[in-house]
C-alpha cells in the first residue's frame, strides 16, 4: 500500500513490524512537501536534514524496544507558534522572522517522549489572528482541495499539509475555531480539547484565556491518539489540569445507543449554507440511526458569542504583543530616532494590517472610560454563554452542528471585508469562550467538491464522548477499517 495513504497509526504498526522504516515514511512525506509545498505553502520551515537525522535516531530506539507507542517514528507537523529550541519560530509574522527560541514547547516535547519524526513548522495566519491563513508574511497557504480557495485558519497550514498528504498528523492551536474551522475546510479531523488539557507552555500567545492545542489527522482514530501524546498536566503552566482519563483511544468504540444530542436551532438560521446544513443534518441522522437521540433546542445567546469573543481575544491580544518591541529578540527597524521612534517604526514595519487592527481594538476596550464598557461587559457575556452550555449538557451529552456558515471562500475573498471573515466563526467561538471540547468532522463535499465538517461540542473532559460519536459515524459511512483491518491489526469498526 502507497505509505501516504496510511493513517498515522498505520503507519505506526508497519514500523513497529519492520515492514517500514522511519527514514522510509520521513522520505516519503519530504517528497510529498517538496511536490506540494510551491503550490500549497504549508510549511514555513521545513528541515529534511533533521528530519532524516531524528528518523534515525528514533528507529535505533524502536528497534532497541526503548520506543513501543503507536505513533512511534510517525511524521508530525507543528504549527509555527510553538517554541522549538534553535529553530525558527515565526508565528508567520515579519517581527519574530528572525526568531530561535531556548527552550522547547511542552506539547511538542510530548511529541518527541511519543518518538515522532517533527518534519517542520506549518504556515498560519500570522499571530493566529485570521481565518484564512492569508494573513501570513510567508504568503498564503492554499486549499489541497481546491487551491483558488482558503484552507481556513489561523491553524490552516497544519491542516492544509495533513489534507494533502505532507505529513500524516499536526499540531495547531484554536482560539475561536482555529483547529475545528480549517480542518472543515480541508476535509480532515481536527480536536480543541478542554482548556487546560495541553499545556500552553512554550505557546506564543494570542489570547490566554482561549488560546488552545490540539491535533489535526486524517481520523479520528489518529486524531484521539495524536491528543493522548500531547495531553499531560504541566507544572510549568498555571492554567493545565491535572486529568486521570487522558486515555482518550479507549473511547474508539463503535456504540452510541442512548447518546443524547442536540442541535442548536440558532445554528441552522439564517447565513448557513443549504448545502452545508443538508450535510450536517444527514450526519446527525446517521448518528440516530446507529441509536442516538436527537433533536432541536434553543441554545441560545449566539448573537452575542462574536463581539464578547473578538472584545476578550483583541483585549489580551494587545496586552500579549506588547513584549514584541524589537528589543530583546525579533526584528528590529534599520533606522529610527530614539528609544520611542525606534518602538513605533519596529512595530509598524513588523506587524501585519489584521494584528494592528487587533492591538487597537484590544487597547480601546481597556483603555480608561472603555474598559467597564466593553471589556467587562465581554466577560460577563462570556460567564453567561458558560451558563447557556451548562444548562445544554444537562439535558444532552452532545451538541451537533456546523463548524462554518460555508464551505472555504475563495482567496481574497475574505481579507477585503474583515468583518464578514469574523462572522464566519460564529459556530466555533463560543467553545473557546466556555473552555470546553471541540471536534470538527468531515460529512461530506458542496457542489463544488469542497469539504464540509460537522461540529461536536462536548461538555468540559468530555473528550472521550465526542471522539465516541465521531468514530461511530465515521465506522457508519466509511469502510476502509474493514478492508485494512488484516494487514494493520487494527480492529474493524
Amino acid at each position: 500500500m502507497e505509505l501516504l495513504q496510511l493513517t498515522a497509526l498505520e503507519l505506526g504498526k508497519k514500523i513497529k513490524a519492520g515492514e517500514v522504516t522511519v527514514r522510509e515514511a520521513v522520505e516519503a512525506a519530504l517528497k510529498r512537501a517538496e511536490e506540494a509545498e510551491p503550490v500549497i505553502n504549508s510549511y514555513v520551515t521545513l528541515d529534511e536534514k533533521d528530519a532524516l537525522f531524528q528518523a534515525d535516531e528514533i528507529q535505533k530506539k524502536i528497534d532497541a524496544g526503548e520506543l513501543t507507542g503507536p505513533l512511534a517514528g510517525v511524521p508530525v507537523a507543528v504549527k509555527d507558534n510553538m517554541c522549538i529550541k534553535g529553530q525558527l519560530t515565526t508565528c508567520s509574522s515579519k517581527i519574530l522572522s528572525n526568531f530561535k527560541p531556548t527552550y522547547t514547547a511542552e506539547a511538542v516535547e510530548n511529541l518527541k517522549k511519543a518518538g515522532m519524526v517533527i518534519l517542520g513548522k506549518t504556515n498560519m495566519d500570522e499571530f493566529a489572528m485570521g481565518s484564512t491563513t492569508e494573513t501570513s508574511w510567508y504568503g498564503p497557504t492554499k486549499n489541497p482541495h481546491n487551491t483558488n480557495h482558503v484552507p481556513g485558519g489561523s491553524s490552516g497550514g497544519s491542516c492544509a499539509a495533513v489534507a494533502a498528504g505532507e505529513c500524516f498528523a499536526a499540531l495547531g492551536s484554536d482560539t475561536g475555531g482555529s483547529i475545528r474551522q480549517p480542518s472543515s475546510y480541508c476535509g480532515v479531523v481536527g480536536m480543541k480539547p478542554t482548556y487546560g488539557t495541553v499545556s500552553r507552555y512554550g505557546l506564543i500567545a494570542y489570547g490566554s484565556s482561549l488560546d488552545q492545542i490540539g491535533s489535526v489527522a486524517k481520523d479520528v482514530s489518529d486524531c484521539a491518539a495524536l491528543l493522548e501524546a500531547v495531553a499531560s498536566h504541566d507544572r510549568k503552566d498555571s492554567t493545565s489540569i491535572v486529568r486521570e482519563d487522558l486515555n482518550f483511544t479507549e473511547a474508539l468504540v463503535n456504540n452510541v445507543k442512548g447518546l443524547r444530542i442536540g442541535i442548536p436551532g440558532d445554528y441552522l438560521g439564517d447565513g448557513l449554507d443549504p448545502e452545508v446544513k443538508e450535510a450536517v443534518l444527514n450526519a446527525a441522522e446517521v448518528l440516530k440511526s446507529q441509536g442516538a437521540s436527537v433533536e432541536l433546542f434553543d441554545l441560545g445567546l449566539v448573537k452575542y458569542a462574536i463581539p464578547a469573543y473578538y472584545t476578550i481575544a483583541a483585549a489580551e491580544a494587545s496586552s500579549n504583543l506588547e513584549r514584541f518591541d524589537g528589543v530583546k529578540y525579533g526584528y528590529r527597524t534599520a533606522e529610527y530616532e530614539g528609544l520611542h521612534n525606534m518602538y513605533k517604526k519596529t512595530r509598524s514595519e513588523g506587524f501585519g494590517a489584521e494584528v494592528k487592527r487587533r492591538i487597537m481594538l484590544g487597547s480601546f476596550v481597556l483603555s480608561s472610560g472603555y474598559y467597564d464598557a466593553y471589556y467587562l461587559k465581554a466577560l460577563r457575556t462570556k460567564a453567561l454563554i458558560k451558563k447557556a452550555f451548562d444548562a445544554a449538557f444537562e439535558k444532552y451529552d452532545i451538541i451537533l452542528g456546523p463548524v462554518a456558515p460555508t464551505t472555504a471562500p475563495e482567496l481574497g475573498s475574505s481579507l477585503s471585508d474583515p468583518m464578514k471573515m469574523y462572522l464566519g466563526d460564529i459556530y466555533t467561538i463560543s467553545v473557546n469562550l466556555a473552555g470546553l471540547p471541540g471536534m470538527s468532522v468531515p460529512v461530506g463535499k458542496d457542489s463544488r467538491g469542497l469539504p464540509i465538517g460537522m461540529q461536536l461540542i462536548g461538555d468540559a473532559f468530555a473528550e472521550k464522548t465526542l471522539i465516541r460519536a465521531a468514530y461511530t459515524y465515521e465506522c457508519a459511512t466509511e469502510k476502509k477499517y474493514e478492508t485494512m483491518a488484516a494487514d494493520t491489526g487494527k480492529e474493524a469498526c
